[in-house]
């Protein structure tokens, strides 16, 4: 979608004239090898789920979910690569009907990541919501069967979103939905803390206490909101700037760092499984008997 994806390419010539700042340009291998990894971290992820039946829980399915977003955004780019490559290698027609169809498919893989991503923290954090307020009441409101529905429901939706932004790339009502979904996951998410805070002052007063291991998930939950809008907003911000003020020089200075900007989401899928390592011992544990399967068995 050269409207929303390929935005670097489309920079206004006369705001590159008018900016002094030089357009950062970062290795291309740096991007496959990156992407690379995040792929085998994410499919670790994935594979340490299915292969063990202590983790699969609600909660972890909606890790994975998170999981096979960043999965995606990671995959987005390694086919982005092979395409060009096969272009510059002259087995691609420039502008073909292939290469354009190829594109947009590339083109949905990354929308989808970013919709995948945007609602898999949302469904964790209203998973862990549930957890810490109404923990006896939890296992009977998150069944595996309700949480596989809102998963397929879910990823019925962003893939079918993903698609319809792909054909109506070029229209601005699809960009202001494309970058309003961020703030307002951000609402969400963030509506839902200050309730939690609230209730936990409420708790606070009555000498109750959170159970640890929740308010551990609270805390990863946090880490990981963290890393996606660090990842993410950046990108975003491109995306409105290239859209409404692509003559400003002040806006082509900014927009001068896209392959940074893509970078940094790139990084936000190699990052994600460290954090599961590192605040779940379970998911720790399964990764142990994976890379160390001998030892364990």
């Amino acid at each position: 979608m050269k409207h929303i994806i390929n935005l670097y390419e489309n920079i206004n010539d006369t705001a590159r004239n008018n900016s002094d700042c030089p357009h950062v340009i970062l290795p291309e291998e740096i991007f496959f090898i990156i992407s690379i990894i995040g792929v085998l971290e994410n499919l670790i992820v994935l594979l340490a789920v299915i292969k063990n039946k202590n983790l699969q829980s609600p909660m972890y399915f909606f890790i994975c979910s998170l999981a096979i977003s960043d999965m995606l955004g990671s995959l987005y780019k390694i086919l982005e690569n092979i395409l060009i490559m096969l272009r510059n290698m002259g087995y691609l027609k420039p502008r073909g009907n292939f290469e354009t169809t190829a594109d947009d498919i590339i083109d949905c893989l990354f929308i989808l990541s970013l919709l995948g991503s945007i609602f898999s923290l949302s469904m964790i954090a209203a998973d862990r919501y549930l957890t810490i307020f109404h923990a006896l009441q939890y296992h009977s409101i998150v069944t595996m069967r309700r949480a596989i529905i809102v998963l397929m429901v879910t990823w019925t939706g962003c893939m079918g979103s993903a698609i319809t932004m792909v054909i109506f790339s070029h229209h601005i009502p699809t960009v202001i939905t494309f970058t309003s979904l961020f703030p307002l996951m951000l609402v969400f998410i963030l509506c839902l803390y200050v309730h939690m805070f609230l209730l936990a002052r409420s708790h606070a007063r009555k000498t109750l206490t959170l159970p640890r291991a929740n308010m551990k998930g609270a805390i990863t939950l946090t880490i990981l909101l963290g890393v996606f809008i660090f990842c993410w907003a950046p990108f975003v911000l491109h995306v409105l700037l290239m859209t409404f003020c692509p003559n400003n020089p002040y806006c082509a200075c900014y927009m001068s760092l896209f392959q940074v900007n893509g970078m940094l989401i790139m990084c936000n899928a190699v990052i994600d499984p460290f954090i599961y390592a590192f605040r779940s011992p379970e998911l720790r544990d399964a990764f142990k008997k994976m890379i160390f399967c001998s030892r364990y068995q």
